[in-house]
This record gives C-alpha cells, structure tokens and sequence, in this order.
C-alpha cells in the first residue's frame, strides 16, 4: 500500500512538471478560476442584503448599486470565463504536444525489439487519443478541482455565517459523498484501462486493413477482413458498455445524492426558518449558497470520468517513456570513416519475442574491407539476422562484432549507421516527394548531387518524364509507384549516402528478370570499393562475390568463390543446380 501512494505520489509530480514550461498561462488560468469562484460566493450574499434590506427598506439607491455591482461581475466573469476557456485549453494542447514530442523522440531511440512486440496501430493510439485526453486533464483538473475548492470553502464559510448549525447539518452529508467517490474510483479505473487497451487494438486493426487493402482485394478477403474488425469492434463495444455502465451507476448516485443534500437543505432551512432561526433574506441566501455548493460538488463528479481517462492515458503514455532507449557505451567511440574490415567473433542472438532461442549460434565470420560477401542458405538460418547485427538493431547475446578492429558496442551507434548504406527486399518509401526520400541518404546533399545519385541508380530518366519530376508524390509506402522503381530510389538513396559499409538484403528477389538485371547492374556500381554484405536466394546474383558463405541453422557450411563451391560438389552446388535445372 505505501509502495501504491509513492508510485502515485511520484506520478503527480511527473505530470504536473510538464506545466513548468507553461506556468505564467497556468497561474493566470488559475487567478482566474479563484476570482469566479469568489464572485460566485458575492451574488446570493447581495441577493440577502437586497431582500432583507434594500427591498423592504425603499434603498433604491442601494438598490441600483448593488444591481449595479451584479452585473459588473456577471461582466468581469463572462471575460473571466473566456480567458479560462481560451488560455486554458491553450495550456493543454501546449502540455500535449509537449508530451507527444517527448513521446516521438523517445520512440524513435526505442530498441527494434520493442516495435517487433507492438502493433502500429497501438503505438499511434498512444500518440493521438491518449495523448488528448491528458489535454483534457492538463486544463480542466487543476482548474475545475481549484475552483470547485474555493467554492466548497467559501459557501461552508458564509453558509456558518448565516447559521453555523444549519451548515454542519448539509455538510455532514458531504463525507457520504467522499466516501462513495472513493469506493467507486478503482473500478472506474480498471474499465478505463481496459477501454484504453480496446480503442489501441482496434485502431491497430483499421491501420493494418487500410495499409493492406489491396491485398485483401487481390484474395478477395475483404469479408476475412471485415469479420476480424468486426470482433474487434464488438469487443470495444463491449468494453465501451461496462465503462458506460459504471459510469451509469456512479453518476445516478451522485445525482440522488445531491437531490437529497438540496432536499435536506429545504426541510431543514425551512424548519430554521419556520421556528426563527433565520429570517426570509437568509433562507434565500441559504438555497442560493447551496446552488453554489452543489456546483462544484457536480463539476467534480462530471470530471472524473475526464480524471480516470487522462490518468489512464498518462500512466501509459509513462509506460513507453520508462521503456529504456537505445543506449550508448559509457565511452562510446566517435569515428567518422570507417574502413569496413567486419569480423564475427563467436557470436550468439536469440529474438525475446522468441522465447530468446537462438536463431544465431557460436556464429563467426571475417569480412575484408572492399570485399563483396554472399551470405546463402535456406531461409531461417539467421543470414537477415546476421545483416541486423551489424548496425546493432539488435544487441547480441554472446560473442563479439567490430569493425575496423572496434567492437561495435563501443562505437556511437549514429557513427556506426551513417558508416552503413542498406538496401532491403521490402522497401519503405515515405509520403513524400521523390526528391525527399532519395535525400534519406543525406538531408544536406544539394540537387545536383541527389540527380547524381538516381543516375547511377538507373532513375533519373523515369522521374525526368513525371510531370512533377523529382517533386513528385511517391504515396503512401511508395504505393504510386512499381516494385522497380521503388528499389531504384532505395538504391539512388544508397548511393547518395556513399557508405563504406553496405548490405544488400534480398534487393532484387521479388523483381522480375529485366528489372532485377537493371537494378543489379546498379547494385554492382554501388558495390565497387566498399565492403558489400549480400544475402539472397537467386544464386545467379551472387556468382560474382569474393566469397560465397553457406549458412545454416548450424553456422557456415561452406565457403570459397562459385567456382570452388561448384567443384566441391556440396550443398551450394546442390541449391544452385536445382535452381537452373530446367533452364
């Protein structure tokens, strides 16, 4: 239990540090709630004075001073209120996107791991719905619970000032009131929780359907896929209803419970009043006082649906952020070029998601820089893993990676990866122009440069006869453009990175012949001098490589040049002939 209140006790601290850029907004936001507060506690005391004096007494003047004074602070609140609206909600969204930015920054130095166990779609739900509903809480909380407070204080005050009795008598129900709030907050909360966790799901459903729609077309599978939303959706809905339903059940309580304090409140005002207690002016400023009273009592109970849904979304958005980055050596290395000698020293790796089995083994292997490798072998036997490691996407279980007799973990991990150029099967192109994603290989390169590089890449005729040329919009994940010219802009991106380092990761395996001949007669200009790591299952694209590796699920097989492979009458020479046997 004590460990519960420290744990909650810190998160407060957390959240409410994210005012600090914000405060001056803040405290304005907050004057403002304690002068409407204060001006709500003014009106029922002028209302008493008006009938027990002004009204009976003639005082017109009076009279016309105080309705003076009245609206003058009807006035000051309306602007009052406008500022509450307008600069408060402007201290949330500021807090949110300062949470979001955090968030998106922290997520881009997350381990890969993390995005190998996590939905997209759930990430996003995060970033967006999550992220507005601590809007919500970052303005409306600490306005509405400072004011609600203010008031609750100053009505008891002036209520005791009117008679001490009556108001112990309507503030002996408040506890009951407390108590029930409390009773019903941690299972509000675990609906909450729960809801959250639905709404991440099913958007992760509607991003994965809408970025394979046209798969789902092409296997004619839009009712698979309309099916599995649907569960999905009934789920929330589900979900959504249990949450209704406790709200339901908490706020028709509360509402009973505030009908009996006003209930209450007239018996018992009405007894005062009828045995001379108070006189006439007093019991109306009395059921005015309660009006007020039972305000901020109301606004307390309506926002805590907005306080559990922004505590939930806050205590998840504090989830990812405690999740630990990618982190660098205490005395992590800065090189600028390096060289590309790659050696694999006894290494071992296993994916968490796995279980942590080993996909890598006692694995050990020398690169020569400038030199071209193959890496060959049925799939699963660790040759994209392999890849991995180098750029440490991944960090290894045992054994040890360096280049340029460096090992790797203590390198600055941005040195290593600018060191390195990739070019992968599936490629991912941003919503951008092609100019854009081709400047991925370096955002300071000038034009020439950038129509220099989709030259050497076999790229620049297409995009010079767009009529937007390099401005064009590629789309979403490139999809305005063919299989081809998507891998061309990778490549074109390769080259303008110029790396000494590259990995060639199933580039052209997915091409049809013509295409795959261009690209690899652009893939060995971009080879030519650096040290090229190649993984593929055409055979034919690999004839060429300084050494061919064969790797299994046991570590390398066999190695030597195509010509030495073949003569050895192995397994290379088993994959090989297979794959041109009917040619």
């Amino acid at each position: 239990m004590k460990k519960s209140r420290v744990k909650k006790r810190g998160l407060l601290k957390r959240f409410f540090a994210y005012y600090r850029p914000h405060r001056k907004l803040f405290i304005i936001d907050m004057i403002c709630a304690l002068v409407i507060s204060v001006f709500n506690l003014v009106y029922p005391y002028i209302t008493k004075e008006i009938i027990n004096n002004f009204v009976p007494n003639k005082m017109i003047d009076l009279l016309l001073a105080s309705s003076g004074i009245l609206l003058a602070v009807f006035a000051i609140k309306a602007a009052l209120n406008y500022v509450l609206q307008y600069w408060g909600h402007l201290v949330g969204v500021r807090i949110q996107a300062d949470m979001r930015s955090e968030l998106f920054a922290h997520i881009q130095k997350l381990p890969f791991s993390y995005f190998d166990d996590n939905k997209t779609g759930v990430i996003m739900s995060r970033m967006t719905n999550d992220l507005f509903e601590i809007s919500e809480l970052a303005h409306h909380g600490p306005e509405d619970v400072f004011l609600s407070l203010i008031t609750l204080i100053g009505a008891f005050a002036m209520l005791s000032a009117i008679n001490v009795y009556l108001a112990l008598i309507v503030f002996a129900f408040i506890p009951f009131i407390a108590v029930y709030t409390l009773l019903m907050r941690r299972r509000m909360r675990r609906v909450f929780t729960k809801m959250r966790e639905a709404q991440g799901e099913i958007n992760a459903d509607i991003e994965s359907a809408v970025s394979g729609v046209r798969i789902s077309r092409a296997y004619t599978s839009e009712a698979h896929e309309s099916e599995k939303f649907e569960r999905g959706n009934r789920e929330f809905v589900k979900t959504k209803s249990k949450q209704y339903k406790v709200m339901g059940e908490f706020f028709s309580s509360m509402t009973f419970l505030l009908d009996l304090l006003y209930f209450v409140v007239l018996l018992a005002g009405g007894l005062f009043f009828y045995y001379g207690k108070i006189d006439v002016g007093e019991f109306a400023a009395f059921v005015l006082y309660i009006s007020t009273l039972i305000t901020p009592i109301r606004t307390l109970t309506t926002i805590y649906e907005e306080i559990q849904g922004g505590a939930t979304g806050f205590i998840r958005f504090c989830d990812i952020m405690d999740i630990p980055p990618e982190t660098e050596s205490e005395n992590a290395i800065s090189v600028e070029m390096l060289k590309g000698d790659i050696v694999f020293d006894n290494v071992s790796f296993g994916y968490k998601h796995d279980g942590g089995d080993k996909v890598i083994k006692n694995f050990s292997m020398n690169i020569s820089a400038g030199k071209t490798i193959a890496l060959v072998g049925p799939s699963g036997s660790g040759k994209t893993t392999l890849c991995h490691l180098i750029p440490r996407f991944y960090e290894i279980d045992g054994g040890k990676i360096s280049v340029d007799g460096y090992d790797i973990k203590e390198l600055k991990r941005a040195d290593l990866r600018r060191n390195i150029g990739i070019v992968q099967q599936d490629v991912f192109l941003f919503n951008g122009t092609i100019r854009e994603n081709i400047a991925y290989g370096d955002f300071t390169a000038s034009d020439e440069k950038i129509v220099e590089a989709a030259k050497k890449a076999n790229i620049h005729d297409y995009i010079a006869s767009l009529p937007e040329g390099y401005d064009t919009n590629v789309g979403e994940r490139g999809v305005k453009l063919s299989g081809g010219q998507k891998q061309r802009i990778s490549v074109a991106r390769a080259f303008l990175k110029d790396p000494p380092i590259l990995i060639l990761d199933e580039a052209t395996s997915a091409l049809d012949n013509a295409t795959e001949m261009l690209i690899q007669e652009s893939l060995s200009k971009l080879s030519e001098g650096r040290t090229t790591l190649v993984v593929a299952h055409r055979l034919s694209t690999v004839k060429n490589a300084d050494e061919i590796i064969v790797v299994t699920g046991e570590g390398i097989e066999e190695r030597g040049t195509h010509s030495v492979l073949m003569e050895k009458g192995g397994t290379y020479k088993k994959l090989y002939e297979y794959q041109f046997k009917n040619l």
